[in-house]
């Protein structure tokens, strides 16, 4: 990265941990050097100027225009070397700076620096410059620079990606010779550019959470160099979508010709990727890119970090690397401190207003509650359930979504996999304390390959077997009460004639009994390759076929076993061998 981490000051009484830009992004003027203060060599009069010339090269060499900068730029002394005397020392060094007037009326703000004035002018970057170099990477640029802007090592285009709140747009461009998204923020929210910087620094070494590259300053603007990415969730959802079908396109404001164009656009880069089977199921893919979305918060989350702000339009897609989902937008994002696991309603100014209206804990839309890590679970759940389900949300419609969550009005009808019902379910609970770690979701039976399902059911017949015989029947006792919800009448019934033949070869069963369709399962999947071809032909070969043929005749079996075995506290037990495998 080109931002050093940490600068420690060398007072030893009051040094402290400041974020420092590094000597390659900016330009510091020596004690000893006396720039040349005659008028330079201008462009002709009817050029447009205007600076480009880093505040923060200027601001860092210069601790006169520091001491007098203006109030707003306050939040700017965390990224910035101070001194730690009250008194700041002028040095003879003179960096100044004006206007120049010009007969057609227009200024041209500039400031010499080290010999090197830069304007920009008719949309396009000149330099003049002691080396001639720069201007030659700058024609270079798409369009041979036309539009673009160059701050410090950032070059920034007019093509928009994206907008944000409070006049944050996120706009196209290089640093040092990379593609970027480059994320435009109001000077006065600096102090949330600072807060995502710093988040970033502490935690994009995560495949799974978008890379800060690094930061530039104008008078007006701050502006972030991010990875760019192909698209965000909630593109990539909506390109997928028959829009004759998407309510997006119904009097939403999303229904505009650009966005449509935008999708269009998502659609070309992701022709090649199958986000739902044809049966109507999540892909690898997609149960992949969930994964992905649940890995990096998790790493958030061991980081003592709470997100603050999930949705789907957060959570950024890349094609350019291996495929994957990587959460973004860290500026109103919380470090908890060592000592404490949650933040108060009103630690400070910005968490009242934390979060996007629809994707909000309960406890944050009911007042007075507590910040804690378990309100980025619940934003969690309604992505997963975005993801799953077409963009479809647990909470209804856009308008109706804050008063459904607030009281409680979960519609999980539409998600016809158990699996995925027991999570989602799992993740949204009203109760903060009943929400599972971000830690432990992949370790839901959702997540689990075809080999770890088979695995786990047959452990558990192992163990049940085992406990019967030891005269331990509460985990007997608590599997048959799933029966109902299992099977209907005779599980025997479910199972081809064949098949039932081979199974009865081996033992006898009785086919009102879930014990007994677990040890059915466990002996098909650790007999397999013993079976008649016939037999091995209806069941399908190990380890995904094999799974679907039980999956589609007792798609309750695995999630009652799980809940039985996490009731009873053996969970643990069983799936420290079944996760190993």
């Amino acid at each position: 990265m080109s931002m050093q981490k940490r600068a420690r000051m060398n007072n030893e009484d009051d040094c402290r941990d400041i974020l420092v830009p590094s000597s390659d992004v900016i330009s510091t003027v020596g004690a000893s050097s006396s720039p040349d203060l005659s008028e330079p060599n201008l462009p002709s009069q009817s050029a447009v100027f205007s600076p480009v010339i880093s505040d923060l090269e200027l601001l860092e060499s210069c601790p006169v225009a520091l001491a007098s900068a203006p109030e707003e730029w306050s939040c700017l002394t965390d990224l910035l070397p101070r001194s730690v005397n009250a008194e700041v020392e002028v040095s003879d060094t003179k960096v100044p700076q004006g206007t120049f007037s010009r007969d057609h009326g227009k200024k041209i703000n500039y400031r010499i620096f080290d010999r090197k004035v830069e304007y920009a002018f008719e949309g396009r970057i000149d330099n003049i410059r002691s080396n001639g170099d720069e201007l030659m990477k700058l024609n270079s640029l798409p369009d041979g620079g036309t539009g673009w802007h160059k701050f410090g090592k950032i070059c920034v285009s007019r093509k928009e990606i994206a907008k944000g709140s409070n006049g944050t747009i996120v706009l196209e461009g290089i640093y040092e010779d990379r593609p970027v998204a480059v994320k435009r923020l109001v000077r006065a929210h600096c102090d949330v550019a600072s807060n995502e910087i710093q988040i970033l620094m502490s935690s994009d070494q995560h495949k799974n959470i978008v890379r800060y590259h690094g930061v530039e300053y104008d008078p007006d603007f701050v502006y972030l160099a991010l990875e760019h990415c192909a698209c965000n969730l909630d593109d990539l959802i909506q390109a997928h979508l028959d829009s004759s079908n998407n309510s997006a396109f119904r009097g939403d404001p999303a229904s505009t010709d650009d966005y449509k164009i935008k999708l269009d656009s998502v659609r070309g880069m992701m022709q090649d990727v199958n986000l739902w089977r044809a049966d109507g199921y999540p892909s690898p893919l997609l149960q992949k890119l969930m994964r992905n979305v649940v890995s990096g918060l998790s790493h958030l989350h061991d980081l003592r970090i709470i997100h603050r702000d999930l949705k789907p339009q957060n959570v950024l897609i890349t094609k350019n690397r291996p495929f994957c989902a990587q959460l973004s937008d860290m500026g109103i994002s919380k470090s908890l401190p060592e000592d404490k696991s949650s933040l108060g309603y009103h630690a400070d100014v910005c968490l009242a207003g934390c979060g996007t209206s629809g994707w909000r804990a309960p406890e944050l839309l009911l007042h007075g509650g507590r910040q804690t890590q378990a309100m980025d679970v619940f934003s969690l759940g309604c992505i997963l359930c975005f993801f799953f389900t077409r963009g479809r949300h647990p909470f209804g419609e856009n308008l109706e979504r804050d008063y459904n969550i607030a009281h409680n009005k979960m519609d999980l009808s539409f998600v016809d996999i158990p699996e995925a019902h027991d999570l989602f379910s799992c993740l949204l609970n009203k109760d903060p304390k009943l929400r599972p770690k971000a830690s432990e979701v992949l370790h839901h039976p959702f997540f689990w390959s075809s080999k770890t399902r088979l695995s786990f059911l047959s452990d558990v017949s192992n163990k049940v077997e085992f406990e019967t015989r030891a005269g331990n029947l509460d985990l007997l006792n608590a599997l048959e009460s799933t029966a109902q919800s299992v099977f209907v009448g005779n599980w025997e019934d479910k199972i081809e004639p064949a098949v039932r033949a081979e199974l009865w070869r081996r033992r006898h069963y009785d086919g009102s009994l879930v014990r007994h369709l677990l040890r059915a399962v466990r002996n098909v999947y650790s007999h397999h390759m013993e079976f008649p071809e016939e037999v091995k032909e209806i069941l399908g070969p190990v380890d995904d076929a094999l799974d679907a043929y039980f999956a589609i005749r007792f798609p309750r079996l695995l999630i009652e076993s799980y809940r039985v075995v996490s009731q009873i506290c053996i969970r643990k037990e069983l799936l420290t061998g079944v996760l190993s495998k």
